[in-house]
């Protein structure tokens, strides 16, 4: 695992994780921005990937003022979780631990409130 990579295993198949993953956010009233389906992507040109998709979704209000308080939040707001599959066919649920991130960036703590709904998310999708 890399650092700050949070990885969760997923109870469910790439596409039932998908879907919850996007009715949580609905339900939240977060925005999803994109799916960058990578295996599918990389299907268009011919190479093999296991099932890799990436949901890029966040919340104007919350991401903000990370954003103002340290500019270079930027780089890795909005928020993402990565779904995928390993070589066994296991799923897993993978997002930036939010810590990580303020380490990462030196925000102010408390700010990392406006983040952490991530790791709900992950788990609500995955359990």
């Amino acid at each position: 695992m890399a650092e700050g990579i949070v990885e969760l295993p997923s109870n469910y198949s790439i596409e039932a994780t998908l879907e919850r993953l996007k009715n949580l956010l609905h339900e939240r009233g977060i925005t999803l921005f994109a799916l960058v389906d990578h295996s599918g992507e990389a299907e268009k040109v011919g190479l093999q990937m296991l099932p890799t998709k990436l949901l890029i979704f966040g919340s104007p209000k919350a991401g903000t003022p990370v954003m103002q308080a340290a500019p270079s939040t930027a780089i890795d707001l909005p928020l993402k979780i990565l779904v995928w599959e390993d070589g066994e066919g296991r799923v897993w649920v993978s997002y930036n631990s939010p810590e990580y991130l303020q380490e990462r960036h030196g925000f102010p703590t408390e700010l990392i409130a406006n983040i952490a709904a991530v790791a709900g998310l992950a788990k609500a999708a995955s359990t």
